[in-house]
């Protein structure tokens, strides 16, 4: 098994083919799309592939670390950044194809209208441990 984390992005993606922003989406849309990636990660859940899943608020914080004995150092939030991360979801599959397979299942959530979005979803392979060399 190797874990996937699959990643949902506001903006930075190219764009979906259901191109409408959530904020412009009715309270009963946005639940529909809620509840089918809900019944998604429940299904992968049965079938073990489910590792954890969470929904993203728009809002962050730069931090970084600015020397012994000194406070991180902070900057942001920054609304107008290119790249803006909506939430993600870490499966545990057998392969590559399937995590590509499943990814391409989430993004058929529904979006404005009822229809799918159609949205691009980032396949990342977690890093695993660097083979052991033996001499």
């Amino acid at each position: 098994m190797a874990k996937y984390l699959l990643l949902k992005h506001y903006r930075g993606a190219p764009a979906s083919v259901n191109d409408v922003p959530m904020d412009r989406w009715t309270p009963d849309e946005i639940s529909d799309h809620v509840q089918y990636m809900q019944d998604f990660a429940d299904r992968l859940e049965g079938t073990g592939e489910f590792v954890d899943g969470q929904a993203l608020a728009p809002e962050g914080t730069w931090v970084r670390y600015d020397g012994e004995g000194r406070p991180p150092v902070t900057d942001g939030p920054f609304a107008e950044t290119k790249d803006l991360i909506a939430g993600w979801m870490v499966i545990d599959v057998d392969s590559h194809e399937r995590a590509v397979e499943l990814a391409g299942e989430l993004s058929a959530a529904p979006g404005a209208g009822g229809r799918p979005i159609h949205e691009w979803l980032e396949v990342r392979p977690f890093l695993t441990a660097p083979p052991t060399i033996t001499e």
